[in-house]
This record gives structure tokens, C-alpha cells and sequence, in this order.
């Protein structure tokens, strides 16, 4: 074989393994967001997916900064198996959301909670697909999932989401890996940001007020690198 011929199956190769990838991704945006997730939460306990935390400190720590109320209402996007609910409820929160793709996921959580969750909102629901009600949340909590949207159209709904749910003067907090965080994220290729990318993501009605870093320990040992970004709605 001439040199000219292996270069030549190698370009092919390349390609054909480039195609791949995009249908794969393709095919996961359209129909294969929620199956996806629905077998992570299916095969894998609560305290074995790479993100667990028992507590949510930070985020505690975040959503407590804003000032918001125990009447405020309270969103946690990507939420199903978090405790973060069981914490914002313990103290007090009493109009809180819990959004996951996940059916799994969520039920689970509501069997933890048991009738302490009974006042929660629980939606099964894929929060780029789904239309929240206009002005209705003072808190937008987003721990992972904003990073897993790694082409401009989802983001752009997503954003449009949190703008259009979020209530003037109200908070957005979303966490993403940082920059020197994994590339992936349960076999799924991920976006990792700085706070001034992150922040422009979102663009100026959302004025930063604060960032942070994190170093997360995974349950396998791991250290990952997150990101906070905390913002008001002007």
C-alpha cells in the first residue's frame, strides 16, 4: 500500500468516525435526552453517579445569599436525586420545585422525602422542551445540567427559559464544570466554562454578582473541578 493510499483510508477513517459522533449526537438531542438519563438513573444508586453529594453546601450557601424568603418559590433544574430539596425544606423553604427529565430520578426522591416532600412541586419534564410558567420563580438553581448542552440552540432555549420563569430581580445560580473540569460527563461530551463565559452565555440582563470554584471529590475518588455563578434578573 503507497503512502498516498493510507493517508487516503485514514482521511476516510477519520470522517467516518466524525459522522458517527454527530449522529450520535444528533440522535441524542432529538429523541435520546431523556432514555439516556432515565438509564443512569435506572443502573446506577443515588450515591454512585459521579455528582453525588450528600449536602449541597454551596448551593445552600448561594440560594441563602439571595435573600429569598421561605415563601419564595424556588426551582431546582436537573434536580431528581438531590438532596437539596430535603435541606430547603428542613429549613424552612416552603414553595419549591424539583425539575428532572428523569421519572426515575425524581421518584426516588420522592420516596426519600416521603411526606415531606407532599408540598413540593415535582416536574417530569426536559427543561428545554417544556414552557414554565411566565414570572414564576424568585430562585433558578442549576447544579450539572447546563453543562451537558454543548451546541448553541439548546443553550439558547434554555436561557430563554430561565428569562422568561425568572421574575425581575430574582436569582439564577448554575454551577457547570470549570475550566480545568472532566471533557465528559457520563459518556456524554460536556462544556466547560470560566465565569465570564458562563456569564456570557446569558448575556447582560443577568448581572453576575458572584463566582466561585469548587473542587468536588466523586464517589469513585475523582477530583472535579465546578463552577458557581450566581446572577440577578435586571
Amino acid at each position: 500500500m503507497t503512502d498516498r493510499n493510507r493517508k487516503q483510508q485514514q482521511l476516510l477513517y477519520n470522517a467516518d468516525r466524525a459522522c458517527k459522533s454527530l449522529f450520535a449526537a444528533i440522535e441524542y438531542i432529538r429523541h435520546g435526552r431523556k432514555t439516556h438519563w432515565e438509564k443512569v438513573y435506572k443502573t446506577k444508586a443515588p450515591d454512585a453517579v459521579s455528582w453525588y453529594l450528600p449536602h449541597l453546601e454551596t448551593s445552600l450557601a448561594l440560594i441563602e445569599r439571595t435573600g429569598a424568603s421561605l415563601s419564595s418559590s424556588i426551582i431546582d433544574v436537573g434536580g431528581g436525586e438531590s438532596t437539596l430539596a430535603d435541606d430547603l425544606v428542613s429549613r424552612g423553604y416552603q414553595n419549591v420545585t424539583v425539575l428532572d427529565i428523569s421519572e426515575t430520578a425524581v421518584n426516588v426522591s420522592k420516596l426519600r422525602m416521603g411526606e415531606a416532600g407532599d408540598h413540593l412541586q415535582w416536574l417530569v419534564a426536559d427543561v428545554l422542551a417544556t414552557e414554565l410558567e411566565p414570572l414564576a420563580y424568585d430562585v433558578w438553581h442549576d447544579r450539572a445540567v447546563f453543562h451537558f448542552l454543548t451546541t448553541m440552540e439548546p443553550r439558547l432555549a434554555y436561557v430563554q427559559n430561565v428569562a422568561r420563569s425568572v421574575k425581575r430581580g430574582g436569582h439564577v445560580i448554575v454551577s457547570t464544570f470549570g475550566p480545568e473540569g472532566p471533557r465528559k460527563c457520563s459518556g456524554l461530551e460536556v462544556m466547560r466554562y470560566d465565569a465570564d463565559s458562563l456569564h456570557d452565555q446569558f448575556g447582560a440582563r443577568f448581572r453576575l454578582i458572584e463566582s466561585s470554584q469548587e473542587l468536588h471529590q466523586t464517589p469513585q475518588g475523582a477530583t472535579q473541578q465546578f463552577l458557581y455563578c450566581y446572577c440577578r434578573v435586571e
